[in-house]
């Protein structure tokens, strides 16, 4: 095994369909080759595997949803692994989760993005263990010089002071209370939570100060807080949101390989529902000709289990996240995989991908159009309402700012 080093680095082209490889199970091993450097536009001809990279063996990446660990595109030069001649490429160990700990210097994220429904957030962690193949936060990695590959799910970065800091930020003169939300880039959830705890704290600071949050997480781990969930719901302070991809919990191995299954996920709803917190379900990504077949089940388990609101996402492949998906579909689904990204790109004028606000979402066409149909009236048949439009406000009249009391005690 070797590592290659190259000034510049092409998207790995296109799987070529396999007639006998179902989804989720492992295509038949294939030649490691050279790496092909010649840039490939989008839509362009499937690369010969005579030419396609080597992928890390199986016995390095396990439990993981990245299939290679490319350099950010930051980096002044890109570095992947090759194969040597040696025939070692088998004897890679298996990846370790390494978390560092950051002090931050803030902890309230603010955005002025059009078409998402809050403009402040919090992420206790950076990266991922998760590993979901899609993710769209995985570019952020390249921001630490990592890589949005292998690197985004086992090099993750806590915030210790995540809670002390929050408290800091409301406390500022001038601060505006609305909903926090938690969720919206890496999971608060994941499983290093287990041991930090941060996501449990910044709960606390919310829960002491009448805060308002928003939470989704795709861990059943979340019942763990339901003591401080229930005081802030009985206080319309919380709202959640269990994410939810497939019900096929093979398929979810390969695209979530250390999310909670779907089994749990579902149960998961139904014990925040009994517990009295409003919960909802976030059916994202769908991925046409993979699960968006399954639309309507998925609204079905949830509405079941006492989810009251529930909202889509078509699949996003902005920057790297392209070429990971690509790679994803070329080693679980290669039978399926022109026919995926041909049906992306119908929702996205052509491209693999379109940024533009109120479309990235949603995407646009004939094919996102039937998507969002099947899930309106899935969802009214069900009574599910839309989270975005029919979602009840939570109170933010009841916020008190932090060390105002103490400083009127001393009066």
């Amino acid at each position: 095994m070797a590592m290659k080093t190259s000034r510049e680095t092409a998207p790995p082209g296109h799987p070529a369909p396999s007639a006998d490889s179902p989804v989720g199970s492992r295509a038949a091993k294939r030649p490691h080759g050279l790496t092909d450097h010649r840039p490939v536009p989008c839509g362009a001809p499937l690369v010969p595997p005579s030419v396609r990279e080597p992928y890390l063996p199986e016995s390095g990446r396990r439990g993981r949803g990245a299939l290679t660990n490319k350099s950010g595109r930051y980096e002044p030069q890109s570095r992947e692994l090759v194969d040597d001649g040696w025939d070692n490429l088998e004897e890679v160990p298996a990846l370790k989760t390494h978390v560092t700990e950051e002090s931050a210097r803030h902890i309230i994220t603010r955005n002025s993005s059009p078409d998402i429904p809050f403009d402040r957030s919090i992420n206790a962690y950076r990266g991922c263990e998760h590993g979901c193949v899609y993710c769209f936060a995985r570019p952020t990695h390249a921001y630490m010089g990592l890589s949005p590959g292998l690197d985004f799910e086992s090099k993750l970065f806590a915030k210790p002071n995540a809670a002390q800091l929050l408290e800091k930020e409301l406390a500022k003169p001038g601060y505006e209370v609305a909903p926090i939300a938690m969720g919206t880039n890496t999971d608060p959830y994941q499983p290093i939570e287990q041991r930090y705890r941060i996501t449990r704290s910044i709960l606390e600071v919310l829960s002491a100060y009448n805060h308002p949050v928003t939470i989704l997480t795709k861990s059943a781990r979340i019942v763990c807080d339901i003591d401080i969930l229930s005081s802030l719901a009985e206080r319309n302070l919380v709202r959640v949101a269990l994410s939810v991809t497939t019900l096929d919990a093979k398929l979810a191995r390969a695209l979530e390989p250390r999310a909670s299954t779907p089994a749990r996920r579902i149960e998961a709803i139904k014990l925040l529902s009994d517990a009295g917190i409003p919960v909802g379900a976030m059916i994202a990504p769908i991925i046409p000709a993979l699960n968006d077949m399954e639309i309507e089940k998925l609204l079905t388990g949830v509405s079941y289990a006492g989810a009251r609101d529930a909202n889509f996402v078509i699949l996003r492949l902005p920057l790297e996240i392209r070429d990971i998906f690509v790679e994803w579909l070329n080693e679980h689904a290669p039978d399926k995989a022109s026919r995926v990204m041909s049906l992306i790109r119908q929702m996205r004028g052509g491209k693999d991908y379109d940024s533009k606000w109120g479309e990235r979402q949603a995407g646009t066409g004939p094919y996102a159009w039937q998507i969002a149909r099947r899930f309106e009236i899935q969802s009214k048949k069900l009574g599910l309402g839309y989270r975005s439009r029919d979602g009840v406000a939570l109170d933010c009249s009841q916020f008190r700012v932090p060390g105002r009391g103490k400083q009127l005690a001393l009066l």
